[in-house]
């Protein structure tokens, strides 16, 4: 936590943790104000979480989040009415500080003169030239009037899509100037919190510094985007920047939608509540699944789509595979409550899964998508819709709940111009081409391409982004087609994994031979590849530009 000062009144900062709320306290400020929407980081606190820390330390809290980029003269407004009514000194805060130095730069418009606001903010760290523009032009900015970066690849997103491509494609055109852009510290192997919520990994070794991962030759924009403007070759940053391009690649996460869920953010790694969707819950999961000796288990599963479809029932067969090990499995209710209608999208894999499921006595709900959570006394509300039948509600009890947050494109994705109706970013599904942008390309988990989200998809499609682009430099079309590839290692007990492994229309693409590795089946050897060989092939390999067994198609002439 790096404390900034602004006026005598308000000091801003970036992300804070709710162990520096005390800290706070002790250095005098009295009320909290929080800018940063929920949901944006995998290792956020919640404004919920951090509103009870505030009041513990006898501090006010205000919640004003505001999406990066869209900051409106009325959040200023009741921005600036925040700060008269609230005790003083302020803190402020949002994920690196800028867009609440901006609501204050906006807000003091009328009372500061322009100097004064810049001169504010550039002793703070903090350059508000981009607000300063948007004072003096009565609250727009042109893209045009401001003094852009230009480069002739921008990549928005350095997560596992965003920093393959960006290697794979410098390994093709070492001599390109490409940029990155991310306002995240940390790069996570997310693959791995599914083993940390079993107690295989440690969570460490699924973290790793962004700096260190960011190809060597490519510029890191360290910031978070707001806007695109195609028709400009434009991408407009948090705090009103601009960064040109050629070419852009469009590879950011999804947004975790936990506050969909009346209640979950408040009890969120308490009251038997967890996530392996979250670095800093992965652990509770385990930590439960071991205190855990009967009683009721729950596991969601929210609407399609997830960032992999598997995730939710792979927390409930590793949990269920530790409490047989442990002879408590007959006393333990396992439901499994899923918004869906199947088990698992792609037939072929459905008899193994249901093996398991029979051997650990789990109880398959289908069409139960959960609403609300009431923690302390541990109950779950679900909306089930049956087809042909009229939407109802149930409440059920729960000892332990295991839960997958709803999922969306970001928000700056989906008010784009760049989305279809749904809201993902509109590609071509074989050459993951923008349909009516030629100079973008998308891939990764918010591309509108009918393929499962996961790493393992995001490894196959970099290679055929970073063809296809290069290509597009040296004045051909595209190279490479995407076959919809996708895996899911379903880690069906402690030991053994279904090696799930297809493409579009459900066709299985396995990768070995079906007598080296049969994915329909359970076995050892999945196991080994997922907990030895898959973490440094993502590390070392697809993160660098080794396009180890995806290699890209090619595409046929017609």
């Amino acid at each position: 936590m790096e404390i900034k000062r602004l006026t005598d009144g308000l000091s801003v900062s970036g992300q804070v943790q709710l162990d520096d709320i005390a800290k706070l306290a002790r250095r005098g400020f009295r009320t909290i104000i929080c800018n940063r929407p929920d949901g944006e980081a995998p290792d956020q606190p919640t404004h919920d979480e951090v509103e009870k820390a505030a009041a513990e330390a006898g501090l006010e809290f205000r919640y004003l989040p505001v999406t990066p980029g869209v900051v409106t003269e009325e959040t200023a407004e009741a921005f600036r009415q925040a700060l008269i009514d609230v005790p003083g000194p302020v803190f402020g805060y949002c994920r690196s500080g800028t867009r609440t130095t901006t609501l204050w730069s906006l807000a003091m418009a009328k009372e500061k003169s322009v100097v004064d606001i810049l001169a504010a903010t550039k002793a703070a760290g903090y350059d508000m030239t981009g607000v300063a523009r948007r004072i003096a032009n009565g609250g727009v900015t042109p893209t045009e009037s401001v003094e852009d970066a230009h480069y002739q690849v921008v990549i928005v997103g350095a997560g596992a899509a965003g920093v393959s491509v960006a290697a794979s494609l410098k390994s093709r055109k070492p001599d390109v100037e490409i940029a990155i852009i991310d306002p995240a510290d940390i790069h996570y192997y997310q693959p791995g919190w599914t083993m940390v919520g079993a107690g295989v990994f440690d969570p460490q070794t699924t973290a790793k510094t962004m700096g260190s991962l960011i190809p060597r030759g490519v510029h890191w924009v360290k910031s978070a985007v707001a806007a695109f403007e195609p028709a400009n070759n434009a991408v407009v940053l948090d705090g009103c920047r601009v960064v040109k391009y050629d070419r852009l690649i469009v590879c950011p996460g999804l947004k975790l939608d936990w506050s969909a869920i009346e209640g979950l953010e408040e009890t969120l790694g308490k009251n038997g509540v967890t996530s392996n969707y979250r670095y800093d819950l992965a652990p509770y999961t385990w930590e439960l699944v071991q205190a855990q000796k009967g009683g009721r288990a729950l596991f969601t599963q929210p609407p399609m789509p997830i960032k992999c479809a598997g995730a939710p029932q792979k927390a409930m067969y590793l949990s269920a595979s530790e409490w047989e090990k442990r002879g408590v499995l007959k006393n333990i209710d396992i439901q499994f409550m899923n918004a869906g209608g199947v088990l698992f999208g792609v037939k072929d894999y459905v008899p193994a899964l249901q093996e398991y499921v029979d051997r650990y006595g789990a109880t398959l709900n289908f069409f139960h998508n959960l609403v609300a959570v009431d923690g302390p006394a541990k109950t779950a509300t679900f909306e089930v819709k049956k087809p042909d039948t009229d939407p109802e509600r149930v409440t059920v009890e729960f000892d332990m709940m295991h839960v997958t947050p709803p999922q969306s494109a970001p928000d700056f994705i989906k008010v784009s111009p760049l989305v279809d109706a749904a809201g993902w970013v509109d590609v071509d599904q074989a050459t993951l081409r923008h349909k009516e942008y030629d100079n973008i390309w998308s891939l990764g988990d918010v591309m509108n391409a009918p393929n499962a989200k996961t790493a393992a998809a995001a490894r196959m499609q970099a290679p055929v982004v970073a063809a296809n682009v290069a290509a597009d430099i040296d004045g051909q079309g595209p190279q490479a087609v995407y076959n919809g590839y996708g895996s899911c290692p379903l880690t069906v007990e402690k030991g053994k994994i279904v090696l799930a492994e297809f493409g579009y229309g459900g066709a299985l693409l396995p990768s070995f031979p079906k007598w080296a590795l049969d994915g329909t089946k359970a076995t050892r050897r999945a196991w080994i590849l997922k907990e030895q060989i898959l973490p440094p092939v993502y590390w070392k390999a697809m993160l660098r530009g080794k396009e180890w067994m995806v290699k890209p198609e090619k595409v046929t002439a017609k």
